[in-house]
C-alpha cells in the first residue's frame, strides 16, 4: 500500500523561461489541478513564478502527480512555442512535511511566492498562488468572477481531460484556486482568518525554526533548504523582500517575455509564418540580446522615459533566459 504524505514540492527551470505569459502562468496551474484531480490527490496551497513553482500536496502518488504535470504542461507549451523536449530541470524537489509549525511553514512559504520574489508588496497581490483562496468569506473576497463558458473550457485545459463541473473557470482561462485547493484542511491549519493574515505578513524568525525542531527530525523548511539550487543572489533578494526593504524597478520576466515575443521576434518572419523565439537562429537571439541591453543602459544613463524600458531595469541573466540563451 503506498503511503499518504503532505510533501512540498518545487520544480525550477533556470536557463529558461517555463512560463512567458499569463495565459503560460493559468495553464501550468489547471495542469497541476488536473494532474491532482486524476490521482485523488489534494493541493493544499501552491505558487507559480516564471521560472520555478512550489506546491504543497497530500498524495499517495507523488511521482504520477508530477509526471503528469511535467508531461500535460510541456506538451502545451511545445506546441505553443514550437520547441521540443522536457521543461524544467530534470529532478525535481521535494520534501515531507509533518506537524503543525512544519506545515504551516510550508504554507507561508509556499503563499508567499509573490512576495518573497518582490513581485507584490502583499502575498494578496499576486495573482498566481493560494493567497487569496482562503477565508474569503471573512476577508471580503466573494465576489462572484466572470466564467468561461463550458463548452470553451477545454482550450484552457490539457489535451483530452474530463473535470468536474464543480470546477470552475475564470474568462482568462485558469480553473478557479477555491475550487481545486483543500480549503477546509488549510483552513483548520490556520484556525482563524486573523491568524492567517498574521502568518501571511510574519517575519520567519529563530522561535519559529525552534518549534519545528522540536515536532520532529525532518528537514527544517526555511529559505535555504527549499530554495535549493538558486544562487546566493536571489536567497539575498528573498531574505530582502521578506522584510519588506526591496522597492526596485526591474521589468519582470512576463513583461520582458511580452517585449520579446510580441514585439521583436515578430521582425524577424514573414507575416504567415510561425513566430516564436525557439524558431530564432541563435545568432539572431544574440542580436535580440545586444540590441535589448544596449537599450536598456542607455534608458539608465539618461533616464529615458521612452523606448522600450521607460525607466525599467533588466538584469544579464533575466536577459539570457528570456532569450533561451545558455
Amino acid at each position: 500500500m503506498k503511503k499518504t504524505g503532505v510533501y512540498h514540492v518545487c520544480l525550477s527551470s533556470h536557463d529558461e523561461v517555463m512560463f512567458r505569459s499569463t495565459a503560460d502562468l493559468n495553464m501550468g496551474f489547471n495542469c497541476l489541478a488536473v494532474a491532482t484531480l486524476y490521482t485523488d490527490s489534494h493541493l493544499l496551497a501552491e505558487g507559480f513564478m516564471t521560472t520555478h513553482y512550489h506546491f504543497l500536496l497530500r498524495t499517495s502518488s507523488l511521482r504520477e502527480v508530477m509526471f503528469r504535470c511535467r508531461y500535460a504542461y510541456a506538451r502545451y507549451f511545445n506546441t505553443k512555442y514550437h520547441r521540443s523536449g522536457s521543461i524544467g530541470e530534470k529532478r525535481y524537489f521535494w520534501l515531507e512535511i509533518d506537524g503543525l509549525y512544519h506545515t504551516l511553514s510550508a504554507l507561508n512559504y509556499v503563499i508567499r511566492q509573490g512576495l518573497h520574489h518582490g513581485l507584490a508588496i502583499t502575498p494578496f497581490g499576486y495573482p498566481h498562488c493560494s493567497a487569496n483562496a482562503f477565508f474569503r468569506s471573512d476577508l471580503g473576497k466573494n465576489e462572484s468572477p466572470q466564467l468561461m463558458p463550458e463548452w470553451n473550457r477545454y482550450k484552457y485545459l490539457p489535451a483530452n481531460v474530463k473535470i468536474p463541473e464543480k470546477y470552475r473557470m475564470s474568462a482568462q482561462g485558469a480553473l478557479l484556486r477555491e475550487d481545486v485547493l483543500d480549503i477546509a484542511l488549510v483552513e483548520q491549519y490556520y484556525v482563524s482568518p486573523r491568524n492567517y493574515m498574521y502568518q501571511m505578513n510574519k517575519i520567519v524568525d529563530e522561535k519559529e525554526i525552534e518549534k519545528q525542531k522540536e515536532e520532529n527530525s525532518l528537514p527544517l523548511v526555511t529559505i535555504d533548504t527549499i530554495e535549493t539550487g538558486v544562487t546566493d543572489v536571489v536567497l539575498k533578494e528573498i531574505r530582502t523582500t521578506d522584510l519588506d526593504k526591496l522597492r526596485r524597478r526591474n521589468m519582470t520576466d512576463l513583461e520582458l517575455c511580452s517585449l520579446i515575443d510580441d514585439k521583436l521576434v515578430p521582425r524577424y518572419f514573414k507575416e504567415d509564418e510561425d513566430k516564436s523565439i525557439y524558431l530564432l537562429p541563435f545568432a539572431q537571439r544574440i542580436e535580440l540580446y545586444d540590441l535589448l541591453w544596449d537599450e536598456c543602459y542607455r534608458a539608465r544613463i539618461q533616464r529615458n522615459a521612452d523606448g522600450f524600458f521607460a525607466n525599467r531595469y533588466i538584469t544579464e541573466a533575466q536577459l539570457k533566459r528570456c532569450l533561451c540563451l545558455p
